[in-house]
């Protein structure tokens, strides 16, 4: 499976979003300056989020777009699936043999898994660990 640039970028559109949780709307002009993103490329992709309920709008002069619910409750599997559609490495067919069947099923769960329990909380709080600190070289 492999995930387009609708996935990521939306995916960048509800970080920025849950890391101004509280503070009031965000316009997708600052996130798309922030990111280097096409703003008219990220009204499209707000659109469904906003009709499946992950963000609302706020109109006027300082509005823009918050979250609908609060950052922890909010999975990437959420929103990848309203912008993807459904999770599958490959389209299922009678003709599969039960074995590579199984395989394929396996690997949407294991994807499905992964997306359905990485929250935007978890997104916007991830701290990459140097692995160059693991290492003690001798001379």
């Amino acid at each position: 499976m492999k995930i387009s640039t609708k996935g990521r970028y939306g995916l960048t559109i509800m970080m920025e979003l849950a890391i101004k949780y509280g503070e009031g709307p965000t316009s997708l002009k600052s996130i798309a300056e922030k990111n280097g993103l096409s703003e008219h490329y990220l009204e499209q992709l707000i659109a469904p989020l906003r009709n499946a309920g992950l963000v609302k709008s706020i109109r006027g002069a300082y509005g823009g777009y918050i979250l609908s619910r609060e950052v922890g409750s909010i999975t990437a599997g959420d929103i990848i699936r309203v912008l993807e559609g459904p999770i599958s490495p490959v389209d299922f067919t009678e003709e599969d043999d039960p074995a590579k069947r199984d395989l394929w099923i396996r690997i949407r769960d294991s994807i499905a898994d992964v997306l359905d329990s990485t929250t935007l909380s978890d997104l916007i709080n991830f701290k990459e660990e140097s692995r160059a600190d693991n290492y003690m070289f001798y001379i």
